[in-house]
């Protein structure tokens, strides 16, 4: 019989949430951060981000925060999302449908089971929220893994900041708990080779060091001809981000380009 101590579901919880940021992007009314950092604690989550917020949290952040002021005073503030999520292997943007970036699109609690296969897998999570009116812009969107649609009434689907945030954190909790009702979706909702990976997950920034030389590589080689790289760059992003690449890939990845970045250089010199 094994002697060693069991792990309850709690603490399994715990160390599951424990690997997820909560990323407030261009918070308006400070009282929304206080009301998120309620919505976190009850739910077991304290690591709050805030992105070039209107203002800092103030006496209003902290009354309506109602007892999680641990959680609004622990917050980081950083001045791009990039910032925020640069060691993050999966990024989640909540977010209204028809956008024109082409996301996959996640019910919450399908994006929760992929939350906690990928923090059990050891990897860093964020689940990134816009501002109050406008949401997510196009270019913070292109940074996300994919976007979770919270299935509010079409014919009133104004939803409070905080209350999205609730209801992100519940599914969070449920899935950490083992307890989602999502179960026979499980394994389309795994990243892939999560419980199988070796090496670490790529993160955000060795990711969008790789877009950035993949966009280099292209002009070199002209492989736009006069078209705007816009169209093609969103694509391969998709591509790649579902790809789930480890770091050894992207360097692999890198060395290729890498050649062929000096392969242009040689054959532009011969010209």
């Amino acid at each position: 019989m094994s002697t060693e101590p069991s792990i309850s579901a709690a603490d399994a919880a715990a160390f599951t949430l424990a690997r997820v940021r909560i990323v407030l992007v261009g918070t308006q009314h400070p009282g929304n951060m206080g009301s998120a950092a309620r919505a976190m604690k009850t739910m077991g989550l304290s690591r709050l981000v805030l992105v070039a917020p209107e203002t800092a949290p103030n006496a209003e952040s902290f009354a309506l925060a109602a007892g999680a002021d641990d959680v609004l005073a622990s917050a980081v503030t950083c001045s791009t999302l990039a910032e925020a999520i640069a060691d993050c292997t999966q990024v989640y943007g909540c977010t209204a449908r028809s956008r024109r970036i082409a996301l996959e699109e996640l019910m919450p609690r399908v994006a929760a089971d992929r939350v906690r296969a990928e923090a059990e897998a050891g990897g860093e999570i964020a689940v990134v929220f816009g501002r109050e009116r406008t949401g997510l812009n196009n270019d913070e969107l292109q940074l996300c893994h994919a976007a979770v649609h919270i299935p509010a009434n079409p014919g009133y689907s104004s939803l409070n900041l905080a209350a999205a945030v609730q209801v992100l954190s519940y599914e969070l909790r449920l899935a950490a708990l083992g307890e989602s009702a999502a179960a026979p979706a499980a394994p389309a909702a795994v990243p892939p080779d999560a419980s199988a990976r070796r090496e670490p997950p790529a993160s955000h920034a060795q990711l969008e060091g790789l877009f950035g030389q993949l966009g280099d590589t292209l002009d070199a080689i002209d492989f736009h001809k006069g078209r705007a790289p816009e169209a093609a760059m969103r694509k391969l992003r998709r591509l790649f981000l579902r790809a789930g690449l480890d770091e050894r890939e992207v360097r692999l990845l890198r060395g290729v380009l890498s050649d062929a970045q000096r392969m242009a250089s040689i054959a532009t010199r011969g010209d």
